[in-house]
């Protein structure tokens, strides 16, 4: 089980390190018109009126995508040196900073309800 966990993890980390650039479906303005990442809301024409809503948006994804991948890396030496609890709170925390994007990113959440299942199956 052990080593599954940490290669979703070490998955999840890459994941959480490229939410900028990769992106996903995010719309924004009066015609929900798609942004799917940073690049694409750099590129928006300076005057348009949600060109500065998208640029905070990928922003803000990079800064918790950042985050949180440090948050997995302590979830991932926990998991290695065996410390369960560590890790679980440590997966908890990028679940949790990963709740703005929720329905969006999908990285860290399925991993944390998985991990927690198969955590409660065994205890």
């Amino acid at each position: 089980m052990i080593d599954d966990v940490i290669r979703k993890v070490e998955a999840a980390i890459d994941a959480s390190e490229h939410w900028q650039e990769r992106g996903w479906p995010a719309v924004f303005g009066p015609r929900n018109v798609e942004v799917p990442n940073m690049k694409a809301a750099e590129e928006l024409p300076k005057n348009s009126v949600y060109r500065e809503e998208a640029l905070n948006y990928w922003r803000q994804a990079g800064l918790l995508g950042i985050d949180t991948a440090q948050a997995g890396r302590k979830a991932l030496d926990a998991l290695k040196d065996g410390r369960l609890d560590d890790a679980d709170n440590a997966l908890y925390l990028c679940q949790y900073l990963e709740k703005p994007f929720e329905g969006h990113a999908g990285t860290w959440i399925p991993l944390y309800e998985s991990y927690r299942s198969s955590r409660n199956a065994n205890h």
